[in-house]
């Protein structure tokens, strides 16, 4: 088992050809992270005549960008009514409208710039791992239904069929939704800018930001950047002290595991329409297939720094429980991602200082929040229009004992998976 993102090793869609920023030069905008977030800016705002320079501190994608499960989901982690109660009415049924529309956004610049990352529109399924996992999907069907999205609670033999597993007794699908190869999207995000105007320049990490007059000069090792706005979109991969994403979400992880290509009978009855999958467990299990036919699982967590015997065993387990005819199963990738946890489970978007707009906190909807952030951004940016947005613009304490909070989901997630290696838990 490789550590090594599959995503990166089977894209085709090819970055452009970069190079680290060696200069003082001056833009109108400044975006810091070469990500889906700062990558949906960059090309929105080039669209609009709008001059912009995006400095990524690695290649494209490095981040959680291109390691992630590559689910394009509609709405945020939390149902529409908790929502709207974490947010209030106004802001909770705008994030509803806004995240539930993002899907229709990504496949269409997917499809605007004919980016080959492998996106499929059969949708997403939610699964019920038992009777109260199937109750809360059918409280989430009937929240989302009232909202007129297109949700369907499938139970019975056509569950079966679309899963491939008789240990789901119901599965939410939603059709608004899909998957991608997520290196492949962020690589054609950047083609994309590239080709509107955007200058991108990557080994670019930022050193600091400083007024200078009326504008802000934001520096690397080698040059800097002198722009009217800045848009911060570092995200997970928030590491430096002066950056203040850094205090508005803490740090978690997310694991994945990917199969050598599957085939035959049993290998096709998994996921046959190739949605994208989660249950609803506390610490859940995603599976999908990719376009090879690979069974890809993850799980809330970080692999990175433990034993590929233990990584084998809690993929085992998962593999055997839900698909026990598979048989044994040669795993090939492995590789760990950042996420940006909220307390709340809702983004942040805000301006730390008069000029500079950041967002963070996408806890685990990287892919469709990113892209709606992006937009959204360019037509504030250049409009004062925020309504593009999830939600406003709005001040936000910082979260306190961020490594707190940080160590304690990941011990948490740590026990949970021993549990299920030890088949105390599943």
């Amino acid at each position: 088992m490789q550590e090594k993102c599959l995503w990166e090793a089977s894209a085709r869609e090819q970055a452009p050809v970069t190079a680290p920023l060696d200069s003082d030069i001056s833009t109108q905008v400044c975006v810091v992270g070469g990500g889906i977030t700062g990558l949906s800016t960059a090309l929105h705002l080039a669209e609009r005549g709008i001059s912009v320079s995006v400095l990524e501190a690695g290649r494209i994608p490095t981040g959680g960008s291109g390691r992630n499960v590559g689910l394009v989901n509609a709405g945020l982690w939390v149902p529409p009514d908790d929502i709207v109660a974490a947010l209030g009415a106004e802001d909770g049924e705008r994030a509803n409208r806004v995240l539930g529309e993002a899907p229709a956004r990504v496949f269409e610049l997917i499809e605007r710039y004919g980016i080959n990352c492998h996106a499929t529109r059969t949708g997403t399924l939610h699964l019920g791992h038992n009777p109260k996992g199937c109750n809360e999907l059918a409280r989430r069907r009937d929240q989302l239904t009232a909202r007129g999205a297109p949700v369907e609670l499938v139970t019975g033999t056509d569950c079966e069929r679309l899963t491939g597993t008789p240990k789901i007794a119901a599965a939410l699908l939603d059709k608004r939704a899909g998957t991608i190869n997520p290196t492949e999207y962020t690589r054609g995000l950047a083609q994309a800018a590239c080709a509107q105007g955007a200058a991108l320049f990557t080994d670019s990490s930022v050193t600091g930001i400083e007024r200078d007059g009326d504008r802000w000069r934001v520096r690397t090792a080698a040059g800097s950047v002198l722009a009217d706005r800045v848009v911060m979109a570092t995200n997970a991969y928030t590491q430096d002290d002066w950056n203040w994403v850094k205090h508005q979400f803490f740090t978690g992880h997310y694991m994945q595991v990917a199969s050598k290509p599957l085939s035959g009978e049993v290998a096709d009855s998994i996921l046959p329409d190739r949605q994208g999958a989660w249950d609803t467990r506390t610490v859940l299990s995603s599976i999908r297939r990719d376009s090879e036919g690979r069974l890809v699982l993850g799980s809330l967590g970080s692999g990175e720094r433990r034993p590929h015997a233990y990584l084998k065993c809690w993929a085992d387990r998962v593999a055997s429980f839900y698909f026990p005819a598979l048989g044994a199963v040669e795993w090939e990738y492995t590789w760990t991602g950042n996420v940006a946890f909220t307390p709340d489970h809702t983004l942040r978007l805000f301006e730390p200082l008069p000029g500079i707009l950041a967002a963070c906190g996408y806890n685990g909807r990287g892919v469709t929040t990113g892209t709606v952030v992006g937009q959204g951004f360019a037509q504030f940016i250049t409009t004062g229009d925020d309504s593009l947005m999830p939600l406003p613009i709005k001040t936000h304490k910082a979260i306190a004992s961020r490594p707190l909070w940080s160590l304690a989901y990941e011990s948490g997630f740590t026990l949970y998976h021993v549990g299920q290696c030890l088949r105390v838990t599943m």
